[in-house]
């Protein structure tokens, strides 16, 4: 008993100790949550360390990185064709990073984008199975319109559970994604599936009057234009309207944009139904302007790429060009390293060591040295 009573003020005075000795350190590390943004330059050091951990995969793969990256560079930007197919591809990432900016500009964390997308495309694709004889003026508003509000009604379902119960959007956001996937393959397995396709599962082909004008005999079409609009009344919205500001107000300070007597919630209602009308856009862009078919597998992981899209432009709108742009041009090139024996997921383990870094910079960014004393 004697030795036990002696020994539990030695064994409790160590972390007391232990705590002494820290605080005799003349600096000590900690996190500032008041620290600003990464730096500017920040976006590129990740990408080029991305660049230089995956290369160190490649070469273990018996490939030299250079090479690789050559190929994937001259794939996507090195001919007239693949510049065209790589805006083909910036169109859906631009539309749905636009619109998870948007979300994230008053910390909403909609991870939702994928499921949008699906629940967009699907709209538009209504349209054309039970409505097949719209003339093109007609059709294309009538997808348009369909494709937006479907987006949007799939970015409410995150935000009410959010406004009202408190419900984390990044739970439910995700959730409904998985939702979506199982009512796409429902849909072209089952009631829209071509009965002359073969067994393939997807609708019949879209009529020319329901698919999106096109630039020549390339496949870039009108849905570059609604990408570019967008963004642009992104820019003007948020730098010289009082919605705008109200928005910025939010992200910086939630509370004193509360004091101040803005609405959050309805905030958060108002900017779920537009960042899913993005993104919804992008879905009706691609069935009706690329694959002209509604089917399985309908979006290669746009609304994922898109938040990769989002962080990489730091929500700015001219940003969201370039970093978008840079994506499709990764997905491109993904395709075009096929041809020298390596898998497409190339650009996919790419997007996913960007934003690995991304993150690990901006975390590493808020750590402070504070001195003792």
């Amino acid at each position: 008993m004697n030795e036990r009573s002696a020994a539990a003020p030695l064994a409790a005075g160590k972390p007391a100790a232990a705590r002494k000795k820290m605080n005799r350190l003349p600096f000590r590390l900690e996190i500032d949550p008041s620290a600003p943004d990464s730096p500017w330059w920040m976006m590129i050091a990740s990408v080029l360390l991305a660049l230089a951990v995956c290369g160190i995969f490649i070469a273990a793969n018996g490939m030299d990185p250079f090479v690789v990256y050559k190929k994937m560079l001259t794939g996507a930007f090195g001919s007239s064709f693949g510049l065209t197919e790589t805006l083909v591809k910036t169109i859906p990432l631009l539309l749905a990073g636009l619109g998870v900016s948007i979300a994230y500009r008053i910390s909403v964390w909609n991870i939702g984008a994928e499921g949008q997308f699906i629940a967009g495309a699907m709209a538009t694709t209504a349209v054309t199975i039970y409505f097949p004889g719209l003339p093109g003026y007609a059709a294309i508003p009538a997808m348009l319109v369909s494709g937006v509000a479907a987006g949007g009604v799939w970015g409410l379902l995150t935000a009410i559970p959010r406004t009202y119960f408190q419900v984390n959007e990044l739970i439910t956001s995700l959730m409904l994604n998985y939702v979506a996937l199982l009512a796409l393959d429902y849909v072209v397995f089952g009631p829209w599936k071509d009965p002359k396709g073969f067994n393939f599962p997807g609708t019949p082909m879209f009529t020319e009057a329901m698919s999106l004008p096109v630039l020549g005999s390339t496949r870039l079409h009108l849905g570059l234009v609604f990408a570019l609009v967008s963004v642009a009344l992104y820019a003007l919205l948020i730098r010289y309207t009082r919605w705008g500001y109200e928005l910025r107000l939010i992200g910086a300070n939630p509370e004193a944009a509360r004091n101040a007597g803005i609405r959050i919630s309805r905030h958060i209602l108002i900017v779920m139904l537009i960042s899913g009308g993005l993104a919804g856009l992008a879905g009706m862009a691609e069935v009706s302007g690329v694959a002209h078919r509604l089917m399985y597998g309908i979006s290669p992981g746009y609304g994922y790429t898109a938040i990769i899209v989002a962080w990489l432009a730091r929500l700015n709108p001219a940003g969201l060009i370039v970093s978008s742009f840079l994506f499709g041009g990764l997905i491109v090139g993904g395709y075009s390293v096929q041809t020298i024996g390596l898998p497409s997921s190339t650009s996919s383990m790419l997007q996913g060591a960007i934003l690995f870094f991304l993150i690990a910079g901006g975390t590493l960014g808020k750590f402070r040295l504070r001195r003792n004393g």
